[in-house]
């Protein structure tokens, strides 16, 4: 029983392990999360209390030196590990469907690392965004690398996976969303962009950005005004502002 590897994008019926407390308590609480078997110690049983009673749920009561032969020594397991399958698929039509006049939504262009992805969806939760698309392809892993710096978010936020990103920011801009690329050379701050009810924003990879394709899909590009001291941010940080900045700072008419 291993957790899966950090490079390995988990497939769409493959068993992987989540660990920590957060994100098995929001796997555990999310019925759409196929949860499969439980392994944790006596404090941690108590702390999940009623969640466990899930139907099919395998519980086993464990000590701290068998979690531990689980994961690497590296690992801040909490006493606890959820073997899970994948999340169902989400159409796009479907996320879109049941979204109202007033929607936030965050679209990612090959994040690489699975720590990032988890800080970036952590955000997503805090900031009530309704939907985060990614591509199906050359993206991190949403394992439990992802799972655990998320800390519950990839269990809370609706995420979609697409087959071709520039499609899907046509589809958005189809269905009334302002599609906004964040982009440190670009001329506007965002925080100077006009408010819309449906936005979406779009990020690119940590090393190169938004590919040229994704970009020329974006209804503007605008960039976050930081210190000539430094030359970029992380791209998890950047995420928390720029969705902040859209969420909650933006000038309303």
């Amino acid at each position: 029983m291993t957790p899966d590897p950090p490079a390995h994008r988990p497939g769409r019926t493959e068993a992987f392990w989540l660990y920590g407390h957060h994100p098995v308590a929001a796997a555990l609480d999310n019925p759409l999360r196929p949860c499969r078997r439980l392994l944790a110690t006596a404090p941690a049983l108590a702390r999940l209390g009623r969640l466990v009673e899930r139907p099919g749920l395998v519980v086993e009561q464990v000590g701290p030196k068998e979690l531990a032969r689980l994961f690497p020594p590296d690992v801040v397991h909490q006493g606890t590990a959820l073997l899970v399958g994948p999340l169902p698929r989400r159409p796009l039509d479907s996320l879109l469907a049941g979204l109202g006049a007033e929607a936030l939504l965050l679209v990612l262009d090959r994040i690489q690392d699975p720590r990032n992805l988890g800080a970036i969806l952590r955000s997503a939760a805090a900031l009530d965004v309704a939907g985060v698309i990614l591509p199906e392809r050359h993206s991190a892993p949403l394992g439990a690398a992802c799972a655990k710096a998320a800390s519950g978010a990839l269990d809370i936020v609706p995420i979609c996976e697409v087959a071709n990103l520039a499609q899907a920011l046509e589809a958005l801009k189809r269905a009334d969303f302002w599609v906004v690329g964040l982009d440190a050379h670009a001329e506007p701050p965002l925080e100077s962009l006009p408010f819309r009810p449906r936005r979406a924003l779009v990020l690119g990879s940590e090393d190169k950005g938004l590919r040229r394709l994704v970009a020329e899909r974006c209804d503007v590009r605008a960039r976050l005004e930081i210190s000539p001291r430094m030359e970029s941010l992380n791209v998890a940080v950047a995420a928390g502002i720029a969705l902040y900045l859209l969420a909650r700072a933006l000038p309303r008419p």
